[in-house]
């Protein structure tokens, strides 16, 4: 594993130098290398590659590598609502069949399929790199994105619970911020929410792209069920920490019926989201492959139907998602909620920060469509 070439973006993969690999080490062990490239992510004099004989954590390894920086700028070509992003891990246990991080793995030559979903990289500075970050007179308080890569609440932050230190840094700093999860491990922090919305401009998403059971069961074997998400979207508001859902994906063929698009928007709206927002299935590289394969496991006669409708790249065609936020907006509207926005942050006096402390849309058609799961 080039452990040099871990960067942020794709468009800056580090300077490929060659230090030695780490090695398989027992529970607890150090594998270090021999240096890191300068604009390297982190320095890959200290890796520590860890296994926990636990039944969550069984068959998954974990390798703590101190950062060397965590806010991360979007590149300007995005068409997300933010310029701003911070990601504690990379990889993700959630083992999502579709997820289009996948293919920031092969920066570190670690496998984007079933490697993506078990080898997990975790930033063990984050906490201390971020209040270093939001203290440089550099930063202007931006809004700060969480989980738009991998999801920071997935099952390796019930261990290593970088969240509340996170939380409570952005807190201390009146800084804006958004999350989006398809974890409930959030409401472990409801509290820091709650004093953060206090100060700052919070937002909450909770990814609920459908609550078909079996579906949810074979795409997203990771993750919560879709209804105990939704019990945790009714939890946030009822806490005042306003939630909205993105509905994503939306699968083609799998979970697009109009049946099964009402009893989705139908549950959220029962959740008490403030808005829902649908984003179709999109297929990027390294997400592409691995959910094919997945197609022709388990749908073989959707193939041929995928090959077609992703003919033109990593997008469905413009008509076919037009025609999936339409339904979904009109039955939302019927139901009472609406498309999701965002306001203005709130910021804190001079005095300090409070005592005791130390994700919008496009609905443009085709490509344009946002990308955040």
């Amino acid at each position: 594993m080039r452990w040099d070439h871990l960067a942020e973006n794709p468009g800056n993969p580090g300077n490929p130098e060659n230090p030695e690999n780490p090695e398989n080490t027992a529970d607890g062990g150090t594998a270090p290398s021999s240096r890191a490239a300068d604009g390297a992510l982190f320095a890959a004099d200290a890796v520590t590659r860890r296994v926990f004989d636990t039944p969550e954590f069984r068959g998954m390894t974990f390798y703590e590598i101190r950062a060397r920086s965590l806010v991360n700028r979007v590149p300007g070509a995005s068409r997300m609502p933010f310029d701003w992003k911070l990601n504690p891990y990379r990889g993700c246990g959630h083992a999502c069949v579709y997820c289009f991080a996948r293919k920031t793995h092969s920066y570190l030559d670690l496998d984007t399929g079933a490697g993506f979903d078990s080898q997990i990289v975790v930033k063990v500075n984050a906490v201390e790199l971020l209040r270093r970050e939001l203290a440089s007179p550099r930063w202007r308080g931006e809004h700060l994105a969480m989980g738009t890569n991998v999801d920071c609440y997935q099952r390796a932050e019930g261990r290593y619970r970088l969240m509340p230190g996170i939380i409570g840094a952005l807190r201390d700093r009146a800084n804006p911020f958004s999350i989006l999860t398809k974890g409930t491990l959030i409401l472990r922090d409801l509290e820091l929410l709650r004093q953060a919305a206090a100060v700052t401009e919070v937002s909450v998403s909770v990814s609920v792209g459908f609550t078909d059971r079996e579906l949810w069961r074979t795409v997203e074997p990771g993750t919560p069920a879709p209804g105990r998400r939704l019990a945790a979207v009714r939890t946030l508001t009822d806490a005042g920490i306003g939630c909205t859902v993105l509905m994503a994906p939306v699968i083609p063929f799998l979970g697009d019926r109009p049946d099964q698009l009402r009893a989705t928007v139908r549950a959220i709206a029962e959740a008490g989201a403030t808005s829902v927002t649908p984003l179709v299935l999109h297929l990027r590289p390294g997400a592409r492959e691995w959910f094919m394969a997945w197609l022709g496991r388990h749908h073989p006669h959707l193939v041929a139907r995928y090959e077609r409708m992703y003919a033109g790249g990593s997008y469905a065609p413009t008509w076919y998602q037009r025609r999936i936020t339409r339904q979904v907006h009109e039955m939302a509207a019927e139901f009472g909620i609406g498309p999701s926005g965002r306001g203005a942050a709130r910021r804190i006096g001079a005095s300090g920060p409070p005592e005791g402390g130390a994700s919008g849309q496009d609905t443009s058609p085709g490509p344009t469509q946002l990308t955040l799961l």
